[in-house]
């Protein structure tokens, strides 16, 4: 009888292995969900990029007004009549020249 109840306990565990710890086990399963989350925000952080760049798409194609704050804002340039003014830091990094008399 012992060894009916041993043989049939040696077959339960042998079962139970690939359902835990073979290929399409649980702890396979439990990490592919684990990096499909990942790979979900990932996505939804990338769609924002793209809905933010298909914007500036949009208002380039359509509009002047977003071609002028870019040349403005990245090539500093001011129309007729405007004055541009640079307010620069007190740089205390740079050593103060010393003059002799």
């Amino acid at each position: 009888m012992r060894i009916v109840i041993y043989s049939m306990l040696l077959l339960l565990i042998a079962i139970q292995y690939p359902l835990w710890l073979g290929k399409g086990g649980w702890l396979k399963v439990y990490e592919m969900e684990k990096q499909v989350e990942l790979q979900e925000a990932k996505n939804s952080l990338l769609a924002l990029r793209n809905a933010k760049l298909a914007g500036d798409v949009k208002d380039l194609k359509e509009g002047t007004r977003a071609i002028e704050e870019r040349a403005r804002v990245e090539h500093g340039l001011i129309k007729e009549g405007e004055f541009f003014v640079q307010i620069l830091p007190n740089d205390k990094s740079a050593p103060a020249q010393v003059t002799k008399d």
